[in-house]
């Protein structure tokens, strides 16, 4: 089975979900069917019926997190690129071995190149436990394909009921900034129906690299049984979980093309394709005011010098365009209008694009979009504004740099 096989699994499970979860945008009530109507694209499932709530960093995510695991009484489902053997990794760690004394199936799922410096004898105390923790193609210079497409998802399901999808790690970059982390990321806590479609897709993925089971057979007829169930006192937040990364991409698109007053989008590493650029372009002509929050210093430099060759361009446009100041951004969300919105582990830039897997939750609604707008304004305003006037007169060094890092962009 090749790669596009796994992102044809990973699509029709997310396509054929239980009856009483997702639902065509005609099932919506008027205002929901309008939103979806205007900025979701077709052919996916929308999901209602969720609550949903939008964390900050890692000193809030960590925490809600670390509760769902502790409260897991059948289920938890961890994907993340990094799991480090540091204080936030080993405090995960205890939670994880914790539930799966009691008998919880825990199965984590990291990724074998984000995490090559890590001690073997970490994961391996993970087993001990009882916890069943295993490397996303582990490295092999024998097969290059291997090697380059990597598994890039953050994502964490309990019992199929609570997930958490977006950008942040279990590692200690993400702790409190006076903790020695302070690297800035959003996570969206998802419950309801939605849920047990981001398990399902981290299940699609397990059983293609690891195979099936008779006790994940089981647990899946128990999920078909318990999706039947509409769970009392949940929000009408219509969901998308998109899990191939082109859908993602086509979803990003869409929604920028039919904007009307704002785009708004912050972007841990930005390295966007034409069609991206000229969407972006063509908004701004149409009076909508479009904002980029992008990296003012990047553990990744030379992918921010090939974001800044593409500044010219996007200022020119009337593009506004905001350099992070603090510790290293590492969002990757977008909202457009205060309505359509993205939180996921998708980056607007190449790997993400051609090689990783990813997974991204697109909603269409206005309390969800409103608490990222706001979100945005404070962030931008601990950020410098590039000045359209003095951008051009940056040292000819850099101009060159930028320049020849741009050429050779697809392979950054």
């Amino acid at each position: 089975m090749v790669p596009e096989q796994q992102a044809r699994e990973e699509s029709r499970a997310q396509a054929a979900p239980p009856a009483s979860g997702p639902v065509p945008p005609s099932a919506l009530e008027p205002r929901g069917r309008a939103l979806a109507d205007r900025y979701l694209p077709q052919g996916h499932a929308l999901i209602q019926g969720n609550r949903c709530a939008l964390l900050h960093d890692g000193a809030e995510a960590f925490p809600a997190m670390l509760e769902a695991i502790r409260g897991a009484r059948r289920t938890v489902r961890l994907c993340t690129y990094m799991f480090y053997d540091d204080a936030v990794g080993r405090l995960f760690g205890r939670a994880l071995a914790e539930v799966a004394r009691r008998g919880v199936d825990v199965q984590v799922l990291y990724d074998a190149v984000g995490n090559w410096m890590v001690p073997g004898r970490f994961y391996q105390g993970l087993r001990d436990e009882g916890v069943d923790v295993r490397p996303f193609k582990p490295l092999s210079f024998r097969w290059l394909w291997s090697f380059i497409r990597r598994d890039h998802r953050k994502l964490l399901a309990v019992d199929g009921e609570v997930a958490f999808v977006g950008g942040l790690n279990v590692a200690a970059q993400w702790a409190p900034k006076g903790e020695g982390g302070g690297w800035r990321d959003d996570v969206l806590r998802v419950e309801g129906p939605a849920a047990r479609a981001l398990e399902r897709s981290f299940q699609a993925s397990w059983r293609f690299h690891f195979g099936r089971c008779r006790r994940y057979r089981r647990l899946r007829a128990l999920l078909a049984r318990r999706a039947a169930r509409r769970v009392p006192g949940l929000d009408e937040a219509a969901l998308m979980v998109l899990s191939n990364r082109r859908s993602i991409h086509r979803a990003y698109l869409h929604a920028i093309q039919r904007a009307r007053r704002s785009v708004r989008i912050a972007a841990a590493y930005f390295v966007p394709d034409r069609r991206l650029v000229r969407a972006l372009e063509e908004a701004a002509s149409r009076g909508v005011e479009v904002e980029l929050l992008l990296n003012g210093k990047s553990d990744h430099p030379l992918v921010q010098l090939c974001a800044r060759a593409f500044y010219q361009r996007l200022l020119g446009a009337g593009i506004r365009i905001y350099e992070w100041c603090g510790a290293n951004l590492h969002c990757k969300t977008a909202v457009v209008d205060g309505v359509w919105g993205t939180i996921g582990s998708f980056n607007l830039e190449r790997t993400s694009l051609w090689l990783n897997h990813e997974v991204n939750v697109v909603f269409a609604d206005a309390g969800l979009g409103q608490a990222l707008e706001r979100r945005f304004a404070q962030d931008a305003g601990a950020c410098r504004r590039v000045d359209p006037a003095q951008w051009p007169r940056r040292p000819l060094w850099q101009k060159v740099l930028e320049r020849v890092l741009y050429r050779f962009r697809r392979m950054i």
